[in-house]
């Protein structure tokens, strides 16, 4: 035989000189949950390993991460019921604890990248991403508020925001509501092809954030995420979101749309990110601890496969143990 391809495999040398895909921990996302209090380190039942962190431990985490090479940190807010109401009024809220430790965050650790979530369902007591009226989702009049929320975190110190919301029109609306508060350097991570998921349950635990069982509400979010069905769907909202003025698009959950994600990143010059979210990873770790699949081999697999789909951002609650992983040499990039 002439052609062997088996001789490019044949050492470790050979196979790292013409490995075509290098995943870097520069390129991952650690996902952090605040709480309000202080000394509070609560592990999240449905994924283990990840925690809900008041502030000070969370600046620790954050140390930690850092020294490992970990420069990108997603904040999400579990925020009190008796803070919630059905106009997300404390999101923009100055005393608001999770703008006041984005504060803390940025002063403590200025050369990190600090993204946010821009979204009602922290802050309402519907459990839904936009403003609910009469039985629905009201799309124009959730914008005003998302704008208030985001200009909020703007002004808190976050370099990115993440509207997550999927509200019609809200990256155009939140980048001029930017752009009139001087905030023109404060990027945008569209959450683009985020899809009406079975993925995001030990998400929605952490933050007590599902919707409210409600006779006069939706029971789901399927009115504004995406069908699990559709795929050229995402590029009209790729396109949507680039004439908008994002500057990131976003793929979320990860695993079950590598298509989604390759599509988006053949299709679009802006850098893609994709959300390995939380009921993907809970699925691995639970594997692996029945002994059914080795959780070395497995994690790193499973994020270089998303890397090879075309996501140059990863969005992931594995991204420390990754990264720990390389820092002791028992990974190579």
């Amino acid at each position: 035989m002439l052609q062997r391809p088996r001789r490019n495999r044949r050492s470790a040398a050979i196979r790292g000189m013409i490995r075509e895909t290098r995943l870097s921990p520069s390129q991952l996302v650690q996902p952090l949950f605040l709480v309000p209090g202080k000394g509070v380190k609560t592990e999240v039942p449905s994924l283990p390993g990840t925690y809900r962190w008041s502030i000070e431990l969370m600046l620790e985490e954050i140390d930690a991460c850092q020294n490992l090479g970990i420069n990108n940190f997603i904040l999400f807010p579990a925020v009190p019921d008796e803070l919630k109401d059905k106009v997300a009024t404390y999101s923009y809220d100055p005393q608001n604890f999770y703008l006041q430790a984005a504060r803390t965050i940025k002063e403590r650790f200025p050369a990190i990248c600090l993204i946010s979530d821009v979204a009602m369902d922290p802050y309402s007591i519907d459990g839904h991403d936009g403003l609910v009226g009469e039985g629905q989702i009201l799309n124009d009049p959730s914008l005003p508020i998302l704008a208030k929320m985001a200009v909020a975190q703007a002004e808190a110190g976050f370099d990115v925001l993440g509207p997550s919301d999927m509200m019609d029109g809200r990256v155009g609306y939140l980048r001029e509501a930017l752009d009139a508060a001087g905030f023109t350097q404060t990027g945008i991570m569209s959450y683009t092809a985020k899809y009406a998921s079975a993925f995001y349950g030990p998400f929605r635990a952490a933050l007590d954030s599902a919707p409210r069982e409600d006779a006069d509400i939706p029971k789901d979010k399927k009115t504004y995420q995406m069908d699990p069905a559709n795929a050229q769907e995402a590029l009209r909202e790729a396109r949507l979101d680039t004439a908008e003025g994002a500057d990131f698009l976003m793929v979320k959950p990860a695993l079950n749309y590598l298509d989604i994600i390759a599509l988006l990143k053949y299709e679009s010059e802006l850098p893609i990110a994709a959300y390995h979210v939380s009921g993907e990873c809970a699925m691995l770790l639970a594997a692996c601890g029945n002994g059914w699949l080795d959780y070395e081999q497995a994690m790193p697999e499973t994020l270089l496969s998303i890397h090879r789909a075309g996501a140059d951002v990863i969005i992931t609650y594995f991204a420390k143990d990754y990264a720990q992983r390389v820092h002791d040499g028992r990974l190579k990039y």
